[in-house]
Formats: structure tokens, sequence, C-alpha cells
């Protein structure tokens, strides 16, 4: 029996306001954007079926042919796009760096990143990090006379892997 004063570890239940998202765009130690919000950190992996024929008889006693069995097996894996929304300030990195894709540097426009995510105490509990980033979608939130609110830009990006570090 343990002691009163002894208490099991059970994992500690995250936030999801407790995140830093992080973006280098050129290759320094430099961060060019933190974000307010991320959606669309999915991974998934296709099931494909696989039929087979088995020398087991099916139907009657006498029955000519096998019985038809379907297998899963995992297929490819697939990355959605992310999606980072975060508060516009006087910086043009991010519209820069979707020109630069539109106007065919591509493959000179790949980028890595990471989403940290700490628990109460400000420490990391949790990292995913994502490679060969590149925008897909630049936007910002409508405007209005009448707003208050903090203007809002968000940028779609396609990523090629993004795993739990």
């Amino acid at each position: 029996m343990a002691e009163p004063s002894e208490r099991p570890a059970y994992p500690e239940l995250l936030t999801a306001s407790r995140f830093y998202m992080e973006l280098t765009l050129d290759g320094s130690s430099n961060i060019d954007a933190v974000f307010l919000e991320g959606r669309g950190f999915k991974r998934n992996q296709d099931v494909v079926e696989i039929c087979e024929v088995t020398p087991e008889q099916w139907g009657t006693a006498n029955a000519k042919f096998g019985r038809i069995v379907r297998t899963k097996i995992p297929g490819n894996t697939k990355t959605d796009n992310i999606i980072l929304r975060r508060g516009m300030t006087n910086s043009a990195r991010l519209w820069k760096w979707f020109a630069d894709v539109e106007a065919g540097g591509w493959a000179k426009q790949l980028r890595d990143g990471s989403l940290v995510i700490y628990d109460l105490e400000s420490k990391e509990q949790v990292r995913f990090n994502f490679k060969g980033a590149w925008p897909t979608r630049y936007s910002i939130a409508d405007l209005s006379v009448q707003s208050s609110e903090m203007e809002i830009e968000e940028l779609e990006i396609a990523v090629e892997s993004f795993s739990r570090a």
C-alpha cells in the first residue's frame, strides 16, 4: 500500500491554450512568426483492402471455390495542411514567403517549424515538428470601421511531414 504522501504519477492533461508555434523563414535561429491559433495538425494512414481466395471451401461440401477473405493493411500516409492565424503586424515576411513561392521559387522556399505545448508551469511537455512547409494560401480577416478587434492574418501551409518529437 502506498504511503498517504505518495501519489501515483498520472499523465498531466494539457490545455489547448498553452502552446507556442514557431516558424523560421530565413534559415537562421531567429523566429519569424508566433501564432495565436493553429488548425489541421492531422496525419492519416490509408487502409488498403486485399482480397484473397483461401483453400477453405465455401458454401456446400463439394464447392469448387475457396473462401474469399479480406485483409486490411496499412497504406500511404498523408499529412493535412496546417492553418496558422496570428495578429497582423507590420512585418511582411509571411506575405513575402507566399509571394516567393508564387513566383516559382517553391523548391528554395521549403521551411521547417515546431508546435510546442506547455504545461501549467510553462515547461515544455510535447513538441511536434513539421518539415518541408510552404504556403498555399494567405488571407487577412474582413475589415470594418465599426470593429475594434485585432486584425488577423491567416496562412495555410502544406507540409511534407509532421511528427511528434
